[in-house]
């Protein structure tokens, strides 16, 4: 039976990488660290790809090259079709239009000097999503869309909550109608209870809109709420990659289990990556450990494991697991 997500991908990245040229001390010889190496990933119309990893995994770099903001160093992404490095001038402006995105510090990304109703104007304005005339009222529509009243527009981002901020991003990223947003920590700022509203907003916004994300997150409870699939990294890697139910009951990659089994519960609180505590040290990216990444902290690993980096190979129907000794263990997670 053929795939439905499959038949509808958006966005398809292939043998993805991207190296950054680093230097160790003054004197030291200049060295590629890589952040993102060998990821394939695709994205389906109305689906949400969660994406978790202990900082300094690659995630946000990811994200990055998945929008076309950063240019990967090796591999290909390719939005409905089109090659992102194939695309320029008028072209690449309507295809950006259709891929926005959302940052961690909403306050940050919006402009403190202005108001909110002029900031959503300008997306509207420049890829001329409705004539001049009807701007001001498809601007009081975003408002209320997301949450807000409509007297929102008249003030500017200092006068709002956290959570209202974020509100504002995602009016913002929706104003030019996209069809791909990628949300890197979008909610991890916020309190809990707001984080829920933010998150909520995001399921009725993909349901409604047909949306497909790339939702980048350290909170495990977050991403397990929101993400049809879910892709955990490694050191740049993809070391698992499923659909929510399968890699948050049976992890079949020892680091995925590894990330579950730290914490007791998914509570709010007590789900942040930031917060764990995993047996050994994370690798220096300058210095990664050969054949498998995890391996230097893997409980299982044995002599082998150090001669290749193992391939994603499948563990089942959309299910794929980097490691030799792979196999699914129940892990009891609370909801």
């Amino acid at each position: 039976m053929a795939d439905p997500l499959a038949e509808r991908i958006l966005v398809q990245a292939r043998g993805l990488g991207r190296n950054f040229p680093m230097r160790k001390g003054l004197l030291g010889r200049p060295r590629d660290v890589w952040a993102v190496r060998d990821v394939d990933l695709s994205i389906s119309k109305g689906e949400t790809v969660g994406v978790v990893g202990e900082s300094g995994c690659g995630k946000s770099t990811l994200g990055r090259i998945m929008m076309g903001l950063d240019a990967p160093t090796t591999g290909t992404v390719a939005f409905d079709g089109r090659e992102l490095s194939t695309v320029q001038g008028a072209d690449r402006r309507r295809l950006a239009r259709r891929m926005q995105m959302v940052f961690q510090d909403p306050f940050g990304s919006l402009d403190p000097r202005r108001s909110v109703g002029a900031q959503l104007a300008d997306g509207l304005r420049i890829h001329n999503i409705v004539p001049r005339t009807e701007i001001a009222a498809e601007v009081v529509r975003l408002t209320e869309q997301v949450g807000l009243s409509r007297d929102a527009i008249h003030r500017r981002p200092h006068e709002f909550s956290g959570g209202q901020r974020q509100r504002i991003a995602v009016a913002r990223a929706l104003a030019t109608r996209p069809d791909f947003i990628v949300a890197d920590e979008p909610v991890s700022a916020l309190d809990v209870s707001i984080q829920a509203q933010v998150v909520n907003l995001l399921m009725d916004l993909r349901s409604d809109l047909d949306l497909a994300m790339l939702f980048i997150s350290h909170d495990l409870h977050v991403v397990r709420h929101l993400c049809n699939r879910i892709v955990v990294m490694y050191l740049g890697r993809i070391v698992e990659e499923g659909p929510a139910a399968l890699v948050f009951g049976t992890p079949a990659h020892p680091y995925t289990r590894a990330l579950l089994e730290s914490t007791p519960s998914l509570k709010p609180r007590e789900t942040s990556l930031e917060d764990r505590v995993l047996p050994g040290e994370l690798p220096s990216p300058m210095n990664p450990p050969s054949g498998c990444p995890f391996r230097t902290r893997c409980p299982i690993a044995e002599a082998a494991c150090a001669q290749d980096v193992p391939p994603l190979a499948s563990q089942g129907p959309n299910w794929r697991v980097a490691c030799i000794k792979a196999g699914p263990v129940k892990v009891p997670v609370p909801a």
